[in-house]
């Protein structure tokens, strides 16, 4: 496998994660519906980069998985219940704090990873994969601001609040 199918397998993987992450954190928050729906939305992005990064892997010899990762719903329905039994207590801003801490770093990541694809096929001249990296970075650097004005919004709250 030539290094640039192993970066786009990374990626691949990398967005599952994302995606997942966001899934969890909406389901522990389910009674912030701000962040239970938008976390949803942006899950949805890096489940279609999952599935973009599987189509152009084909070019590289990747047999990628299209269909995202997906969060088992009985989990779901757990994190969500102990979200309500928790939504009552100073305690799930912490939780939130960590849990935005860890899309944020996620994110970065991933769009790190997009920046090197996207400068890997600019220079191999490889217009689908170009093509592929400017339609989905841009959401990811999306995902990313949100998570970092989420982080500014709660931080002091959840901090010095008892």
């Amino acid at each position: 496998m030539n290094k640039l199918a192993l970066a786009i397998e990374e990626l691949h993987r990398s967005e599952n994660d994302l995606a997942g992450e966001l899934l969890q954190v909406s389901d522990r928050h389910k009674v912030d519906h701000e962040i239970f729906h938008v976390a949803r939305d942006i899950a949805g992005w890096s489940q279609h980069h999952v599935r973009e990064l599987a189509r152009v892997g084909r070019d590289y010899d990747l047999d990628l998985d299209a269909e995202p990762d997906h969060d088992p719903t009985m989990l779901a329905k757990v994190r969500q219940k102990g979200s309500e039994l928790l939504g009552r207590h100073h305690a799930p801003a912490l939780l939130l704090l960590r849990d935005l801490r860890e899309i944020h770093r996620k994110a970065a990541g991933v769009s790190l990873d997009w920046e090197i694809l996207a400068q890997t096929a600019q220079a191999l001249g490889d217009r689908e994969l170009l093509a592929a990296t400017k339609r989905c970075h841009p959401q990811t650097l999306r995902q990313l601001r949100w998570a970092n004005a989420k982080l500014k919004e709660i931080a002091a709250q959840a901090l010095v609040t008892d």
